[in-house]
């Protein structure tokens, strides 16, 4: 059964992950994978974090199985930090799932379930996943124009009238929350306010990927877009993550989350999401989700993690802006002002394919294809080396 398989495509990031790893060269640069990097370009573990894993440690007493829809103090948790006092919490059915990516798939699962003839439209480009997620759940996908053509900022009227006129009532659009994977382009807070009057007036169904929380401008700033959906969609899917603010990315900490029009309907939408929950994974782990909710229930612990996460941003902002000094003081034949309007760990530098395989093959610098990098894989000691090799591929 399986001696006429041949070898599936690699991932394009991924795959770009182990060629680096594979590189000899002492001066590699990973900008390809999706990771926050510190200033030494490891990624590490929160003081916050290391904190609640020795009290978890001390006190925790078992390791059974977490009921289908997770940890509730997770829970409760993740709900008030995504949602705060913007709806009733009886109208939001939430489940925990194994990352971002479980809250897309979940989600994915759910629509499939009870409205398969539905299209899932995507921002092109998108996390190169999305499509992939949604198809393996079995739903059609098509995309909505994003970008202008630089590729470098925002065309928000193809944006308007792709998503007046090509979506069918019924069908559902994706929108990244803050921090756009993978361009860094966000839309404005007028922008979400058109953009939620178009889905009203549309009969679209919105489901917004909230992976980068605090990544942006701050926690609460970043849910700009979000509280205009809820200010006029009576329903949104919300699938969000902690990998990026808690430095979980390992631990898989995510949630698929539902607004209904009432608490009635939020109650018979939880037991369909926990059958799509149980029909895939069966239930969530229990550790990552134990550290969010104990350093969240903690006023110390609360406050640390907010020192941390700012300073996870603040670093990611001050890199780009030493970036685009850099990429001036090389003389590149570009101005790359432009990556200072965009937001979050990720850029698009207008790079072309050819001159991506040029730094990755000539000078060990991993980007995807696309032009897209990891700002936060930017780092003081590679920062002269990267913005002269920039240059000369231009």
């Amino acid at each position: 059964m399986f001696e006429t398989l041949k070898p599936a495509p690699p991932d394009a990031i991924l795959g770009l992950s182990e060629s680096f790893t594979a590189d000899p060269n002492p001066a590699k640069i990973n900008l390809a994978v999706g990771v926050f990097k510190d200033a030494q370009g490891q990624t590490p573990v929160l003081a916050c974090v290391k904190a609640a894993e020795q009290r978890l440690v001390d006190t925790e007493l078992t390791k059974t199985y977490l009921g289908i829809d997770g940890l509730p103090a997770y829970r409760d948790h993740a709900r008030q930090l995504v949602f705060g006092d913007a709806v009733d919490p009886k109208r939001v059915a939430m489940v925990q799932t194994p990352g971002g990516t479980g809250g897309v798939r979940v989600s994915a699962d759910f629509l499939a379930s009870h409205h398969r003839s539905t299209t899932v439209w995507v921002s092109n480009p998108t996390w190169e996943n999305h499509i992939s997620v949604f198809n393996a759940a079995g739903l059609a996908t098509q995309t909505y124009r994003y970008l202008d053509a630089s590729k470098t900022g925002l065309d928000f009227a193809a944006m308007m009238d792709d998503l007046k006129s090509k979506p069918r009532a019924g069908d559902v659009v994706l929108l990244h929350a803050c921090c756009h994977n993978p361009t860094g382009v966000d839309l404005t807070a007028a922008q979400w306010s058109d953009v939620a009057d178009v889905l009203v007036e549309r009969q679209l169904l919105p489901l917004v990927d909230f992976a980068y929380q605090g990544f942006g401008s701050g926690l609460e700033e970043d849910t700009v877009g979000l509280r205009a959906l809820l200010a006029r969609c009576s329903e949104v899917l919300v699938a969000t993550s902690f990998s990026k603010n808690f430095g979980l990315y390992s631990e898989r900490v995510g949630t698929a989350a539902l607004v209904a029009v009432d608490d009635q309907s939020a109650k018979a939408a939880l037991s369909h999401l926990k059958r799509a929950v149980r029909s895939n994974y069966s239930n969530p782990p229990r550790h990552g989700a134990s550290v969010v909710a104990t350093v969240l229930g903690d006023s110390e612990l609360r406050q640390l993690w907010l020192t941390e996460l700012a300073e996870m941003r603040n670093r990611i902002a001050d890199m780009r802006k030493a970036l685009v000094q850099a990429l001036a003081a090389a003389n590149a034949k570009r101005d790359f002002s432009f990556l200072l309007n965009q937001s979050g760990m990720f850029s698009y530098t207008g790079l072309t394919p050819m001159q991506c395989d040029e730094l990755r093959t000539q000078q060990s610098i991993y980007i995807v294809g696309s032009g897209r990098i990891n700002v936060a894989g930017v780092t003081p000691g590679n920062l002269l080396r990267l913005a002269e090799a920039i240059a000369s591929v231009l």
